[in-house]
């Protein structure tokens, strides 16, 4: 059982993933940085017989038929972050994550549309490289998982 009595909580998804590979990484690396629950829109996750781990059993996937549904489910005082290169967007490197945060991801191809960016609290880019959509989930949940950890021990001192 999850603990959801704490200070944070934090998803992150896809909105209309190209590939169920690239969802089972992001769902590895959703369960080793500690995220609460992963998302897909627009596409049903297939299990694969590569997720080794066994992610699916200690982070919940949610599936949503399309951004108006996800949007109309975002859990209550969760800010949504999208992760899009973008003029209006954040540096990650200067970003400070927040404590009730969902990130949303775009396809590799289409990345987020302007009417999915507008509805966003926030946005941030990684630093110029060509990534795919689990390698540039995977560094976002890392930079808050390295920032939380230097938050942490500045607290400690």
């Amino acid at each position: 059982m999850r603990d959801f009595d704490k200070k944070e909580v934090t998803g992150i998804g896809i909105l209309y993933p190209q590939h169920n590979e690239n969802m089972g990484t992001l769902w590895r690396s959703a369960m080793i940085f500690g995220v609460d629950f992963i998302f897909m829109i627009g596409r049903k996750f297939v299990k694969q017989t590569s997720d080794v781990y066994e992610s699916y059993k200690s982070v919940p996937c949610f599936y949503y038929k399309d951004f108006d549904d996800f949007y109309t489910h975002l859990p209550y005082n969760c800010r949504l972050t999208g992760i899009e290169i973008h003029e209006k967007a954040q540096k990650i490197e200067d970003y400070e994550h927040l404590a009730h945060c969902v990130y949303l991801l775009g396809s590799e191809h289409t990345g987020l549309p302007e009417q999915v960016l507008g509805k966003c609290h926030e946005i941030i880019q990684l630093p110029k490289g060509n990534y795919n959509v689990a390698m540039a989930g995977t560094i976002v949940l890392y930079d808050r998982y390295l920032k939380k950890q230097l938050k942490d021990l500045k607290h400690e001192s």
